[in-house]
């Protein structure tokens, strides 16, 4: 019994279309783990901004766009203009000290010879007198 060429045709692409519908699937879901990493990094104390927007980049060649996608663009936008503004700065807020203040180089020069050249020199202080007055109003 000889098989007609008219119906190969139609069974082979539906195979085919089957394939891709299978391949495309798996794909999207791939991406879409692939985005929930990247959020879950995103959300990491300190995130990997290339790993995170190379998943974001995935996921949207895949051609995933729900709120997902726009929330962590959102993050990845965010956590780097917090980068950006924490630059240079300690953990508490406050600006570093760049490394030239560190070292002590200046310290080791001749300090009689700044003491001298310093018009504002501390005095020792003067003992005020009211605790001498007050030992000697007392009677014994």
């Amino acid at each position: 019994m000889p098989i007609e060429a008219a119906l190969i045709k139609p069974v082979v692409d539906a195979l085919m279309g089957l394939f891709k519908q299978g391949e495309n699937l798996r794909l999207k879901r791939n991406a879409e783990a692939a985005l929930r990493e990247a959020i879950r990094e995103l959300l990491l104390a300190s995130p990997d901004d290339n790993k995170a927007e190379a998943r974001i980049a995935i996921a949207k060649a895949a051609g995933i766009l729900s709120e997902d996608v726009v929330l962590a663009e959102d993050m990845l936008k965010k956590t780097r203009a917090a980068k950006a503004r924490t630059r240079g700065k300690a953990a508490t807020g406050r600006k570093r000290r760049p490394a030239a203040d560190k070292t002590p180089a200046k310290k080791a020069a001749d300090p009689a010879a700044k003491k001298a050249s310093s018009p504002t020199a501390r005095k020792p202080a003067k003992k005020t007198p009211a605790k001498a007055t007050k030992k000697a109003a007392k009677p014994s």
